[in-house]
């Protein structure tokens, strides 16, 4: 790192990544209360699988472009401002979700949630750059270890917090409804803004006046390599993770009454919400879980290329069961239970990896920009999940889907094996 770039670190690099890291935190609750929020509410109002990937597509299609420029932007107006503007948008997208009128037609109501959602994609890609930039620039160069503890911390916990978003979002939609749960989380993350902004010590980057736009494209190529890894790394999960599963999960849960609804919400939310939360807490234990392997750049090249390989196989496999099945069966719904968890761990090992390699691979003050450029990749194969998601389900029902799955899995293992050479 530049000695700008050391300069720029905070004189309590500690506190500054606690108040970071709560940010982050709240924020990802609202985000993963949301997306259950969503999910279930218009399930119910009868919109397809398709149309209910639909809601998302925007939402992740921003974080492409949101990343795409997000880098150049916290260079050129520093973190702590892209992190409150990701804040203060998610803010004014909960207060504006709660406007909507269920009396709507369908067409209007799925423009509507599309746009705002877009503005979440917005908020959630500028809130993650921010905190993930911000631990690049308070861990001392060279400090390999404490970088890829800091960075499984806050990427573990972020991911728990999330999980109980996902049961928070169940349960709220369950017990107060859609309207008093958006404005709720609305007004909590308004007193987060208003302490991240009183707490924040000084020091992070403040950004510059000079930054080209060109810069936000690597050209390193070990970042291109990992970047295209991520793309279908996130792709293979969110093809089961968005519409797919939680869709299948409701088909065997409910019979479309009241009663039955309310306790199918439960058992989805508690079930995504233990995935995300186990997911998190492999990842925060990622760095003593593989503590010797990854002890070198080489060593953690390895094991992103060994984990993906390994995380390959589970959907294929879960996939031969489902068409085995050929159908709801009870065995079927545990078997996938227990498969999606175990992929769970085998992908926070992953995430962990990459999300290690990528802030390695960065040096001084293109920090901001490869990790944009590379959270870019990892909305990217959102996106693209999230509409083959839909996609899959409706047309080659939890088999296809789960194979799709297994395929994007595939094409991030042979992204991955680039990286060798690319060193």
């Amino acid at each position: 790192m530049s000695d700008s770039a050391h300069s720029a670190r905070p004189a309590n690099p500690v506190g500054a990544y606690l108040v970071v890291t709560a940010a982050y935190w709240a924020f990802m609750l609202s985000d993963g209360a949301l997306r259950m929020l969503v999910l279930l509410h218009f399930h119910t109002l009868g919109f397809s699988t398709l149309q209910l990937a639909y809601l998302f597509l925007l939402y992740e299609f921003m974080g492409v472009v949101t990343n795409l420029g997000a880098g150049w932007i916290a260079a050129r107006f520093g973190l702590t401002s892209t992190l409150y503007a990701g804040l203060a948008i998610q803010i004014a997208a909960l207060i504006a979700l709660s406007v909507l009128d269920p009396g709507w037609a369908i067409v209007t109501s799925v423009i509507f949630v599309m746009l705002v959602q877009g503005a979440a994609g917005v908020a959630k890609d500028l809130t993650k750059m921010s905190a993930k930039s911000a631990v690049r620039v308070l861990v001392p160069e060279n400090a390999h270890g404490q970088l890829f503890k800091w960075v499984a911390v806050l990427t573990g916990s972020k991911n728990a917090v999330k999980g109980f978003g996902f049961l928070l979002g169940a349960a709220l939609l369950a017990t107060a409804g859609f309207e008093t749960a958006v404005l709720a989380m609305a007004a909590v993350l308004i007193i987060i803004l208003m302490l991240a902004a009183m707490l924040m010590p000084a020091g992070l980057p403040r950004g510059k006046a000079k930054v080209p736009f060109r810069d936000v494209f690597s050209s390193d190529p070990r970042v291109n390599a990992l970047s295209l890894a991520r793309v279908f790394l996130f792709a293979a999960r969110d093809v089961w993770f968005v519409v797919g599963v939680p869709v299948y999960f409701y088909t065997v849960l409910s019979d479309g009454g009241a009663e039955s609804n309310r306790a199918a919400f439960f058992l989805i939310g508690t079930f995504m919400a233990v995935w995300i939360i186990g997911y998190g807490a492999v990842q925060a234990a990622a760095p003593k879980l593989v503590r010797q392997s990854a002890a070198t750049l080489d060593g953690s090249v390895r094991l992103a290329q060994i984990w993906v390989g390994l995380l390959t196989l589970i959907p294929f496999a879960l996939a031969i069961a489902a068409h085995v099945a050929g159908g709801p069966e009870e065995w079927l719904t545990v078997t996938v239970v227990i498969g999606l968890l175990v992929f769970g761990g085998v992908f926070a090992v992953n995430s962990s990896v990459h999300s290690f390699l990528i802030l390695a691979f960065s040096r001084g003050e293109r920090v901001t920009l490869d990790v944009g450029f590379y959270y870019m990749s990892n909305a990217a194969g959102r996106l693209l999940g999230t509409l083959l998601s839909g996609l899959s389900y409706q047309f080659l029902g939890l088999a296809g889907c789960l194979a799709t799955a297994g395929l994007m899995a595939f094409l991030s293992w042979l992204a991955a094996l680039r990286l060798s050479a690319e060193r």
